[in-house]
């Protein structure tokens, strides 16, 4: 199974998006991914959906949405608008859930639910039928440049054996403290999905450096 490279741009310059957004279109990335933060849901604040359709027109790229943020209905109309092509949002908000689901898939974008690492796999169960991916988190979110946390390992493995039985087409994505190291125990837990932030960006050249995240993998 082909791994899909999804760099975060919340390890790069946010004076200069442009930029790294041309030299992520240009790398053999798949996505790019964005972490979205409203200093509610998580203690963090970084951008909203204009931001995001401000950079739209530099990339042909996937656009790789996660929301971790509360009122997500109230939102979602926006983010749908700025050209996301998957919208991902937490499990753990206070909403409904399946009707978050339905109104993300019936603007014809994919949908996505994340999990926290003190979220119990059984609490996506019901849903995975419904969506396109899950979004493990191998870090507490809110910030970028976490450890990775090696105790969600099983958690990955047992999501990603039970997408397997079922003959679900659902995708399973991991973010937070993703490298070579870390990133290859999730590909042998069955995660098919990686995003990589600080990892990348901390590397001299930033296509280059994704590019050799994407052959490692591939």
């Amino acid at each position: 199974m082909k791994t899909i490279i999804s760099p975060s741009i919340l390890g790069g310059s946010f004076s200069n998006m442009e930029s790294t957004i041309k030299q992520l279109d240009s790398s053999r990335a798949d996505y790019i991914h964005f972490d979205v933060m409203d200093g509610d849901f998580v203690p963090n604040l970084t951008f909203g959906p204009q931001f995001i359709s401000n950079i739209r027109k530099y990339s042909n790229k996937v656009f790789d949405v996660h929301l971790m943020i509360n009122r997500v209905e109230k939102f979602l109309d926006e983010y749908v608008k700025s050209g996301s092509d998957i919208i991902t949002f937490h499990l753990e908000i206070d909403e409904n859930i399946n009707n978050l689901i339905k109104k993300v898939r019936g603007h014809g974008v994919k949908c996505g639910l994340a999990i926290k690492p003190k979220t119990p796999w059984e609490k996506i169960e019901p849903y995975l039928k419904l969506i396109d991916q899950v979004i493990v988190m191998t870090v507490e979110p809110g910030f970028g440049g976490q450890s990775f946390m090696n105790d969600q390992i099983n958690k990955i493995e047992t999501i990603s054996s039970y997408i397997k039985s079922h003959s679900l087409n659902v995708n399973v994505e991991i973010d937070g403290g993703v490298n070579y190291e870390t990133g290859k125990l999730c590909k042998d837990a069955g995660a098919n999905i990686l995003v990589a932030g600080s990892f990348l960006f901390k590397q001299e050249n930033l296509i280059e450096a994704t590019n050799q995240l994407y052959d490692f993998f591939n």
